[in-house]
C-alpha cells in the first residue's frame, strides 16, 4: 500500500504540517527535524502526489516558455537555446521545472490557454497580441522577451534600433552600397504576412537611419530586404538565390541572426566564393559559433543567456507578489574578419 504523509508523520513523531513543510518549505523547520522527516520519507519510499501538493502549496512549481514556432524549428536557432539556458539556470536555483510550450495548431494563443504553469515567459510578442490579453485575464504572471515596454507588460530586451544602426553604419563606412538584408520572418503566426517581426521592425528602423546618413533608404537601388526563416537552411536558400544573379550580386549581406549568416557562409563555400572579399557577411546575436566560424563573423553581441535569466528572475519576483520593471540589456558591435571593403570587379 502506498505510504501517506500521515504514515510519515506517525513514524517520525511529528505533525502532518511538519511533514508538509519538510517536503515543500524546509526553511520553516529546523535542520534536525527536516533530516528526521526526510529519513522516514526515504525509508518508506514515499513519492509525493503532485496534485495534492499543488492543492497544498497553490503552486505547480513550474515556469513556462512560450515559443513562437514549433520546437523543431525554434531550436534550430542557437539564440533561442541560449535564452532557454538562462531560464533553466534560474529554474534550477529555484527548484522549479521548465515547461516549453510550442504553438498548438500553429497558434500560440492556444498554447497559452492550455498552459499549466505558475508563470510564463513569452518571446517576440507585441502588446497588441491576443496572448497578452489572455494572460492578463488569467492573472498569470508573465514577462516578455524582445516584446514591448507597456503598462501591462514587463519586458526584457535590447535597443535593437541602435544596435542595427551601428552594424550597418560600420558596413557603409567600408564603402558598401549594394547590400542585402536577410530579415526575420514574423515570430508569431497571427501577424499579417506583409509585416516583419517586432525585432525586424526595430532593426529595419536602425538600418534606415544609417542609410539616411549616406543619402540612401531601404528602397534605394542596391538595397534589398528579404525575409527568411531563422535557420541555417534559411540562410543557405536565400544566399543561393542571391548568388544566382551573378551581375546583380550584393557586396555585403547583413543577416538579422547569426545562424542565418552561417547559412550564407555555406552557400558561398558551395559557390567557391571567399568571405570576404567576394562577399562581406555580418550577423546579429554573437552566438558561440560566431567567433569560431571561418572567417570569424562580424556581428552584434546581445546577451541571450542573460535575457532568459533576467526574464525568469522577474517572473519569480512577480510570483512572490513583488513589482518588476522593464530591463534593457547592453549590446556591442563585434567587428571580425568577415567584413571588409567591397571587392572591385573591374
Amino acid at each position: 500500500m502506498r505510504p501517506t504523509m500521515k504514515d510519515i508523520a506517525k513514524k517520525a513523531g511529528v505533525s502532518k504540517t511538519t511533514v508538509s513543510f519538510a517536503l515543500n518549505d524546509p526553511g520553516r523547520i529546523s535542520v534536525k527535524t527536516y533530516n528526521r522527516v526526510m529519513a522516514v520519507v526515504a525509508e518508506l519510499d514515499y513519492v509525493p502526489n503532485p496534485v495534492a501538493r499543488t492543492l497544498t502549496t497553490k503552486r505547480l512549481g513550474s515556469l513556462g516558455f512560450l515559443l513562437p514556432q514549433p520546437i523543431t524549428e525554434a531550436l534550430k536557432n542557437p539564440y533561442i537555446c541560449e535564452i532557454i539556458r538562462g531560464i533553466g539556470e534560474v529554474c534550477e536555483k529555484g527548484e522549479l521545472s521548465l515547461t516549453i510550450l510550442p504553438p498548438i495548431r500553429g497558434r500560440i494563443i492556444d498554447a497559452a490557454r492550455q498552459a499549466f504553469v505558475d508563470g510564463l515567459i513569452t518571446i517576440g510578442v507585441g502588446p497588441d497580441h491576443e496572448v497578452i490579453e489572455l494572460l492578463n485575464k488569467r492573472h498569470i504572471p508573465f514577462v516578455t522577451i524582445d516584446g514591448a515596454e507597456t503598462e501591462t507588460t514587463v519586458n526584457v530586451g535590447v535597443n535593437d534600433e541602435a544596435a542595427a544602426y551601428g552594424l550597418l553604419s560600420s558596413i557603409l563606412a567600408l564603402g558598401h552600397r549594394k547590400i542585402t538584408i536577410l530579415a526575420l520572418r514574423p515570430e508569431t503566426l497571427s501577424l499579417p504576412e506583409k509585416r516583419f517581426s517586432l525585432v525586424s521592425d526595430r532593426r529595419l528602423a536602425g538600418f534606415a537611419r544609417a542609410l539616411g546618413e549616406t543619402g540612401l533608404g531601404l528602397n534605394s537601388p542596391g538595397i534589398e530586404i528579404i525575409p527568411v526563416e531563422c535557420s541555417l537552411e534559411g540562410g543557405i536558400f536565400a544566399t543561393n538565390e542571391l548568388l544566382s544573379r551573378r551581375q546583380e550580386r550584393p557586396t555585403a549581406v547583413l543577416a538579422m541572426a547569426d545562424i542565418v549568416a552561417l547559412g550564407a557562409y555555406e552557400a558561398c563555400r558551395s559557390a567557391g566564393l571567399s568571405i570576404p572579399p567576394d562577399l562581406s557577411i555580418a550577423g546579429f546575436d554573437d552566438i558561440p559559433m560566431a567567433a569560431g566560424a571561418v572567417p570569424p563573423l562580424t556581428t552584434v553581441h546581445q546577451p541571450g543567456r542573460e535575457k532568459g535569466a533576467v526574464a525568469a528572475a522577474l517572473v519569480v519576483k512577480l510570483l512572490a507578489g513583488n513589482e518588476a520593471q522593464h530591463c534593457c540589456l547592453e549590446t556591442e558591435l563585434v567587428v571580425r574578419s568577415s567584413t571588409t571593403a567591397p571587392f572591385s570587379r573591374i
